[in-house]
């Protein structure tokens, strides 16, 4: 074990007994990062890249002076490892450790602060100490909701990932309750997997994978095989997947500022009909995906003529009102909201747009909004009787909510009322 006695030598000797004592972690070991092991973790996995760690540290120059400690902060620490967030030494050192591992770790400067150190607290050219305990690791979240969690097995090279419409070269394993059911080779457009029996997940995290990486995926129903399943996989509804996938290779596709108005004209027809391809078939994340490459390459588009203008504008509408219904059926309500809006800036009379927004509000208890754009669907088009409809819905649900207001404002003013004499029969008896 090291102790605070092995540091309190001269730096020189400090450095002889950690080197004595531990073994090189680094890739092409050349002595950067010495680890010396304080505590066994616990037997089984250790970190992948881009997992989220959380450790406790403290940080020594050579003669044992203390220049950072979370522990005195009483806060650990997160990071993803491997990703260039922290020193060197750390994303080196952490992937060698397990859970609940405590081990001290000797760094050369390159690994650490480098010639220029540390104003005020390492000098320039210092090698340093860190004791780390692993706390915990967990897989990074490539979504918001935790649906897509990805750990890094082998790391990919280069800094260009496959983007929407890219060709990628794949090796998929996939598995269910530790079953087998998917394992092969397969080429598709990034965006399009859904036609290759590739879930979700698996499209959306290419476009944070580089060549040659290989990485686990752990996927939610959502982003799986949702409520459907796949009978043909045998697996049933809403069931978590894993998936190994292996990015061979790929060939990415032009991006909106490498083509011209032309070329984006020719293929926006194409993908508006995938997208319309995917709706039908209730697949309407894929459809999102298709419709909103047609609003990202047109949206900053000024068309050479009035005729020209006009076909861009009426692909931005139309994807954005596909786009609302796709959000409508997802029940993402702002998202909705905010693509109506954008048609109605460019047709502030656009029936369709009202109407969805005006959905939209009422499933989000909106009543007097939703009502108002119900409205503005009559005075563009007096005979829309589902419009007329959803007034009544919007005048009933006001009616209910405000006799819900009174009932609750009735059952508040009661219990004070009684409180009050409660009080002033406790004060007059006091008076007696």
């Amino acid at each position: 074990m090291t102790t605070d006695q092995d540091l309190s030598m001269d730096g020189q000797s400090a450095r002889a007994v950690l080197a004595a004592k531990g073994i090189d972690v680094t890739p092409n070991k050349d002595q950067g990062v010495i680890k010396v092991v304080k505590r066994q973790g616990l037997d089984g996995d250790r970190p992948m890249i881009g997992d989220r760690v959380t450790v406790h540290y403290t940080g020594k120059l050579l003669t044992g002076k203390k220049f950072d400690c979370s522990r005195d902060r009483k806060e650990p620490f997160s990071f993803n490892v491997g990703k260039g967030q922290v020193l060197k030494a750390w994303d080196i050192g952490v992937l060698s450790m397990q859970r609940g591992e405590v081990c001290t770790f000797l760094c050369k400067p390159e690994y650490a602060y480098g010639a220029a150190g540390n104003p005020n607290k390492i000098p320039p050219c210092s090698p340093v100490v860190f004791e780390m305990e692993l706390l915990k690791f967990e897989g990074e979240a490539l979504t918001d909701d935790g649906g897509i969690v990805r750990r890094i097995k082998v790391k990919g090279d280069g800094y260009t990932n496959p983007n929407d419409g890219a060709s990628v070269d794949v090796h998929l394993q996939g598995s269910c309750g530790g079953r087998l059911f998917d394992c092969r080779d397969v080429s598709f457009v990034v965006g399009e997997g859904e036609d290759k029996g590739i879930p979700l997940g698996v499209d959306r995290a290419l476009d944070k994978m580089q060549k040659g990486e290989c990485c686990v995926l752990y996927l939610k129903p959502k982003y799986g095989f949702g409520s459907e399943g796949k009978p043909e996989y045998n697996i049933g509804p809403d069931k978590d997947v894993v998936y190994e996938v292996t990015l061979k290779d790929f060939q990415r596709a032009k991006e909106s500022w490498e083509m011209d108005l032309s070329e984006k004209l020719d293929l926006v027809g194409d993908v508006k009909n995938k997208g319309n391809q995917y709706f039908k078939a209730g697949r309407y994340y894929q459809a999102v995906i298709q419709y909103q490459r047609i609003t990202s390459w047109l949206e900053m588009e000024c068309g050479s003529g009035i005729e020209q203008q006009k076909r861009i504008q009426d692909y931005i509408v139309t994807a954005h009102l596909n786009l609302a219904l796709c959000f409508l059926r997802i029940k993402e309500f702002s998202q909705v909201i905010d693509n109506c809006n954008k048609v109605i800036e460019l047709d502030k009379s656009n029936e369709k747009a009202l109407y969805r927004r005006g959905e939209a509000r009422l499933l989000r208890n909106e009543f007097s909004l939703a009502m108002a754009d119900f409205q503005q669907v009559l005075q563009v088009n007096s005979s829309n009787r589902a419009a007329r409809a959803q007034i009544s819905i919007c005048q009933s649900k006001i009616k209910e909510h405000h006799e819900q207001d009174k009932k609750t404002y009735a059952n508040m003013f009661q219990k004070f009322a009684e409180r009050d004499a409660k009080v002033s029969l406790l004060q007059g008896d006091t008076d007696l």
